[in-house]
């Protein structure tokens, strides 16, 4: 039987606490429940442009609240609302760039708009978008999306096993719910591929910050951005007001 316990594990490389669930035993995204294939959005999207994005870490961490990510699969279009982020800029000692370029990093060094996605623990994916120069390693980790497309297919993912508001909460249910893993390391985030970041008319109530979640280096910097009152929003009532 699946169980309903969530629970929270510790990133390695960059110390992030990551939510997870336990996997359905037919393995991701394939449990057959009955729920609508797709769920419609009113929200009109636009593809960002590279131009529009900051060429500053931090900058880019606050710009993307507000932004969507979007993934067109096989199966229809998933789509979440971007509602908090983490700037882990040049120099910073929680980051994956801090000890230089290396195979396992090497799309954290490109261009910005461009997708970095690892695996933790063997078994969560975290999607960051790159956020300097081309050779500069600096990333925007996504952390909470709020769904708009495809929430049936993702609650099918899920097995039904949480709460519509903790489908994107969290940057582990994030990447389940859009469905990418380490096929989309590397992605052009700004072109015509599948996984894209668009721009919508939806304003922002705002924007809040603390320090990161669940680091041990540079822990004091207050570096991660979300929509403060935003249910998908993760972490405790504290950080989400």
């Amino acid at each position: 039987m699946l169980s309903k316990l969530r629970s929270q594990r510790r990133c390695g490389a960059t110390g992030q606490s990551v939510e997870t669930t336990p996997q359905c035993s037919h393995g991701p995204w394939r449990c057959k429940l009955k729920l609508p294939h797709r769920t419609r959005s009113d929200h009109r999207l636009r593809h960002l442009r590279r131009a529009e994005l900051p060429v500053d870490t931090v900058e880019l961490a606050r710009y993307l609240i507000g932004k969507v990510v979007v993934h067109d699969t096989d199966s229809g279009r998933l789509s979440g609302r971007i509602v908090e982020t983490e700037a882990y800029p040049v120099g910073d000692a929680a980051g994956h760039a801090f000890h230089g370029k290396t195979r396992r990093n090497r799309s954290l060094f490109l261009e910005r708009g461009h997708a970095y996605v690892y695996l933790v623990y063997g078994t969560s994916y975290l999607l960051n978008v790159t956020s300097e120069v081309a050779g500069v390693g600096g990333g925007v980790l996504l952390r909470a999306i709020e769904p708009l497309e495809g929430i049936g297919e993702m609650m099918t993912g899920s097995c039904g096993t949480i709460r519509r508001a903790d489908l994107g909460r969290g940057p582990g249910r994030l990447t389940k719910a859009l469905q990418v893993d380490l096929g989309q390391d590397g992605s052009d985030l700004c072109g015509a591929g599948s996984l894209w970041l668009a721009a919508t008319a939806q304003g922002i109530g705002g924007i809040g910050k603390s320090v990161r979640i669940g680091i041990t280096h540079d822990a004091d910097r207050v570096l991660r951005y979300y929509e403060p009152g935003n249910a998908h929003v993760s972490g405790v009532k504290k950080l989400r007001q």
